[in-house]
């Protein structure tokens, strides 16, 4: 007989016991803190992604370890919730957006243009941002501003310091690399920082969508909130939707990802194109939302 039929299971050779109930205390934790709606799949990365938590804090099981969360006397919070955040990102990802931004931006008279970026993960998209605002004024003293956002304050240190890797940031063009980032020397050889005049156009902020009170200005121009509520579910979705219109003027725009759906929020918010939306005057939604116009959208990419 093959020995193979005796090498322990993987629960066996795991560190720490996970049971499904610990698992179900992750899951209604972090709805709860962040919104973030875990799939009865995610449990072997919840597993991973924690099993360093509790290393790090020395607690001896994950009962252990949540029972000193839920005592509310933790400063363990906001670490959790760092490690159970998903933070995928690149530079002009999901590139199709950015003309339709620096389209809608040409048509705007007022000055000068804000924009929030709530979810900046390591900085990737707020830089993206910085870049197609500089392009569309020519300068790289924009009249416009940048507020950079995230739940997850590790990742926010990496925005703020704006250096990356010089090599597998697929989307940022050799030419962009070349005008909007300094090339690292010695034992910074390898690695670019944003330049200097881009990060003075970010301000980094920690935040949770979850809040019921944003600190972040109001009459906005732009919102770019991608790929973050898809995790919520759809009450929350709901509720998240109307305080980001809260800061949004009239007319003004919400970019989402490439697999959030908002058609069910008619009252908040009207299809601009391809994961766009705008703003309605919530003044008058009900009315809108019964007659329905028909929405003149902004050209898209192929």
């Amino acid at each position: 007989m093959s020995n193979a039929a005796f090498e322990p299971s993987a629960a066996e050779n795991k560190e720490y016991t996970f049971s499904n109930a610990d698992f179900d205390r992750v899951r209604a934790l972090i709805l709860k803190t962040a919104g973030i709606s875990l799939n009865t799949t995610k449990q072997n990365m919840v597993y991973s992604r924690l099993s360093r938590r509790l290393r790090s804090t020395g607690h001896v099981s994950f009962k252990n370890y949540l029972d000193s969360l839920e005592s509310g006397a933790s400063a363990e919070w906001q670490e959790f919730t760092n490690a159970l955040t998903t933070n995928l990102t690149s530079f002009f990802r999901e590139e199709h957006h950015f003309p339709l931004l620096s389209e809608a931006l040409k048509a705007q008279p007022q000055r000068p243009i804000t924009i929030w970026c709530a979810a900046a993960s390591t900085g990737e998209e707020p830089y993206s941002l910085a870049i197609t605002v500089c392009e569309l004024f020519g300068t790289a003293t924009p009249p416009a501003k940048i507020i950079a956002t995230d739940i997850d304050t590790n990742v926010l240190e990496t925005a703020s310091a704006g250096v990356y890797a010089a090599d597998g940031h697929k989307g940022l063009s050799e030419q962009r690399r070349n005008k909007f980032f300094l090339k690292g020397a010695g034992q910074n050889a390898g690695k670019i920082r944003v330049r200097a005049e881009m990060r003075k156009l970010i301000e980094f902020a920690p935040l949770n969508l979850l809040s019921n009170h944003y600190d972040v200005p109001h009459q906005l121009d732009v919102i770019f909130c991608r790929n973050v509520l898809i995790y919520f579910d759809k009450p929350t979705q709901h509720a998240v939707l109307k305080r980001l219109a809260n800061h949004l003027k009239v007319g003004g725009l919400l970019f989402a990802g490439h697999s959030e759906n908002f058609s069910d929020c008619r009252d908040i918010f009207k299809l601009r194109g391809k994961t766009v939306y705008e703003r309605v005057d919530l003044r008058h939604s009900e009315s809108a939302s019964m007659s329905r116009p028909t929405v003149q959208r902004l050209a898209t990419a192929p």
